[in-house]
């Protein structure tokens, strides 16, 4: 029997909680896992059957891809909060009309995208100091990825807006299935057809294709104000401008804190390609640690925005605790396993000993202490959630981006080694997360006072 919308959506207001936040974020975990696991194939693929300069290649533009697209996936957040706050209101007119308004912008967004990051991607590669034998096979990958920056974009949007309803489990579904087509289609053109790291990229967008159909085909079937109809596509100014308010601070921490990685990635180039191939392992091995903890980043938005609009203050901060405890969790139990076991995960993407000793340097500096990335994410999602975008946006980049820079241009200029330069992460968390923490605390006063999220904004 298939679910009615009703049944696949979340009341997040009402109801205990603990066991609510885990049920919420475990398909979001999952599906963000999933999609590590089949981007861990590309690599895989790549590093056995091409060599360590085409992964080396993929591995190196992932900061640099991800500051191009953060602004536009930033937006998403903003989408994902206003839904969120509006079903908290039962307020169906706004709902219906950020859907809409979401989906054009999505479209629109990735088709910039495409154009600036096709047109900027060999100028930016050799500012971040791409090798000679890695920055051709790099500009190749870099543009076709962005060639498929519209159905990306189409995906992320029209997904928050089931994750603010509490569907998380279709995302799942959706990419489990164009994660299966990517792996396929990486088996065809790297090794039949030898296409190196244009048939890793080509993989890729296919699949991004495939989710983004299935996601929009989910919204069109649904019943009630988040169901999409084509011919009223259309932007509603002040959605777009709520929109625009609550994710562009989004936006802007996300694609600053990409820069600042991009900023330690070109000093990760200057050691050369082998220590490149072993980051870029190490990087695809912490990120799934940094999926688990960052799913319930995800979860205080969404758990937030319904309770900021249902007037209940008190559960904000009750889920607030819950994904800070389960953040903790995850983060520490996760960060512990990849240290203990990174030899032998990392002998998955290269099985170069060299390239393995330059990948655990990473994984024991930064997957150690990621429980500090966790907590200090879930202390920017509650305040995303309830409308306070801007103030943690600051301190997120003066905190972590900032920081990293200042880092790099004194103390590792001074101390020029990776155990240095890694070290730039775990401090920055913990800096961010405690001043974060004094300003969630403030907030609450007018919190309790029942401040409306507008008027949260103002003041």
């Amino acid at each position: 029997m298939f679910k009615t919308s009703a049944q696949r959506t979340m009341d997040m207001t009402e109801g205990p909680l603990a066991g609510k936040v885990l049920l919420f974020s475990l398909p979001i975990m999952l599906s963000g896992i999933l999609q590590l696991l089949f981007n861990a194939a590309d690599t895989i693929v790549v590093g056995r059957f091409v060599g360590n300069e085409a992964l080396a290649a993929v591995g190196s533009v992932g900061s640099l891809n991800n500051m191009i697209i953060s602004l536009f996936i930033g937006l998403s957040v903003g989408v994902n909060v206003l839904v969120a706050r509006f079903t908290g209101s039962r307020d169906d007119v706004h709902v219906a009309q950020t859907v809409h308004t979401a989906v054009v912008l999505a479209v629109v967004g990735g088709v910039l995208l495409s154009a600036v990051g096709f047109t900027a991607a060999r100028p930016l590669l050799e500012l971040m100091g791409s090798p000679a034998d890695v920055i051709g096979l790099a500009e190749l990958y870099v543009r076709i990825i962005f060639l498929g920056m519209p159905v990306q974009m189409l995906y992320n949007f029209c997904a928050a807006v089931l994750r603010a309803v509490g569907d998380t489990k279709r995302p799942l579904y959706f990419l489990t299935i164009a994660g299966v087509v990517n792996v396929v289609l990486n088996l065809i053109f790297v090794i039949l057809l030898h296409l190196s790291v244009a048939g890793v990229a080509l993989a890729t967008i296919i699949s991004q294709a495939v989710s983004a159909v299935l996601v929009v085909r989910s919204l069109m079937a649904m019943d009630g104000p988040t169901r999409l109809h084509p011919r009223r596509l259309r932007i509603h100014r002040d959605m777009l401008a709520q929109i625009i308010r609550i994710g562009l601070p989004a936006g802007i921490q996300s694609s600053v804190f990409s820069l600042s990685n991009v900023v330690i990635q070109s000093s990760v180039n200057s050691f050369g390609s082998i220590v490149i191939a072993g980051n870029a392992a190490a990087m695809n091995v912490g990120n799934f640690v940094y999926q688990a903890m960052n799913t319930f980043q995800q979860a205080i938005t969404c758990f937030a925005g319904q309770n900021i609009g249902a007037r209940k203050p008190s559960r904000v901060l009750a889920s607030m605790k819950v994904c800070l405890l389960w953040a903790l969790l995850f983060g520490v139990t996760l960060g512990l396993l990849s240290c203990v076991f990174g030899r032998q995960l990392l002998g998955l993407y290269s099985s170069d000993a060299q390239v393995v000793a330059a990948g655990l340097e990473r994984i024991y500096i930064v997957c150690g202490p990621y429980f500090l990335c966790g907590v200090m994410d879930v202390m920017t999602g509650v305040l995303r959630g309830v409308g306070y975008s801007l103030l943690p946006m600051i301190v997120s980049l003066l905190g972590a981006c900032a920081f990293r820079v200042l880092w790099v241009m004194t103390i590792f200029r001074a101390v020029p080694t990776m155990q240095c330069l890694m070290a730039s992460y775990p401090v920055s968390w913990a800096l961010t997360f405690c001043v974060l923490c004094v300003i969630f605390a403030l907030l609450w006063k007018r919190l309790r006072r029942g401040f409306t999220p507008e008027e949260l904004a103002r003041n």
